[in-house]
């Protein structure tokens, strides 16, 4: 059985025993629930459904979040991704960061949406994953089993450090889902198990105490557009892991780092509502205008 308290200890087995960190985590996790492992597939299949449909949902143009705050935000990229060729970006990676929006947007509105690991983060590995289903043509089933590696991560970064935005700031929310989505795009890529770790620990050092300060409280804003910088990063991420460039601080360590960020972090920086740009004049008056006070 598979503790999940250090990316290394997952890179190590798997590369000894010559498979992929989801293959191991699969078997790992169908000796654990005692299921066979084409029903703990389905599962997860099941989630990477779930994922396409709250593209779909949160690209409805006339789809708006209870407070009013957000809505439509992914519509409009998807359309300036068809409309302009791809923007500055490229097509591939704006309508990446459109699908991504696109699930931000149905989570505000109380939609069904996978968290990954958590609501305020959801775009992002939906963002990654379903572009490279709908848009590069992976199969299905290397989606599926990537989602595999991108949640073990996911759980040692959940016991080693925190995925909480009111724990560790959004670094933990944000920071965790860009790397879970890096590695799980070097492993679709045919990259090594220690570069999905390495691809991991780029991403988190590129949001290294990243604060969480929602408006009003709410999952909204400044969430919803923090999903995409979490895309670009990730497939940044990923492609430096690809090339060969050296992490130099190794995963656990950059892992270990974050949780002393957000240990150290204010706590008007830890989801409270009560710094950054949830404490700033607009801020304050968006507040007032969904609560009244």
């Amino acid at each position: 059985m598979i503790k999940y308290t250090s990316i290394k200890e997952l890179c190590d087995t798997a590369e000894r025993q010559g498979i992929k960190i989801s293959e191991l985590c699969l078997k790992d996790q169908a000796d654990q629930m005692q299921k066979s492992e084409e029903e703990i597939y389905s599962i997860m299949e099941r989630n990477f459904e779930v994922m396409l449909e709250s593209v779909s949902k949160g690209n409805d143009p006339n789809l708006r979040s209870t407070s009013g705050l957000t809505g439509g935000e992914g519509n409009k990229m998807l359309n300036y991704a068809e409309k302009t060729n791809g923007g500055l970006s490229g097509k591939f990676l704006t309508k990446a960061i459109g699908r991504a929006m696109c699930v931000s947007n149905c989570n505000a509105a109380m939609g069904r949406i996978v968290a990954t690991p958590t609501a305020g983060s959801c775009g992002i590995l939906p963002g990654c994953l379903v572009s490279m289903y709908e848009d590069r043509g992976f199969a299905k089933r290397d989606i599926v089993m990537s989602i595999f590696t991108a949640g073990a991560f996911g759980m040692v970064i959940a016991q080693t450090a925190s995925i909480s935005g009111a724990e560790g700031g959004c670094q933990a929310e944000c920071g965790s889902a860009s790397g879970m989505a890096a590695a799980a795009l070097v492993e679709l890529m045919g990259g090594s198990p220690s570069a999905c770790g390495d691809a991991l620990g780029m991403a988190i050092i590129n949001q290294m105490g990243l604060v969480c300060d929602p408006v009003a409280g709410l999952v909204e804003i400044p969430c919803v557009k923090r999903n995409v910088s979490g895309v670009m990063i990730a497939f940044s991420s990923a492609d430096m892991a690809l090339s060969g460039i050296d992490l130099k601080i190794p995963v656990d360590e950059c892992i270990a780092a974050m949780k002393s960020v957000g240990d150290n972090m204010s706590s008007s920086l830890k989801e409270t509502a009560q710094g950054g740009l949830a404490a700033s004049p607009t801020g304050l008056a968006l507040r007032k205008k969904v609560f009244g006070a």
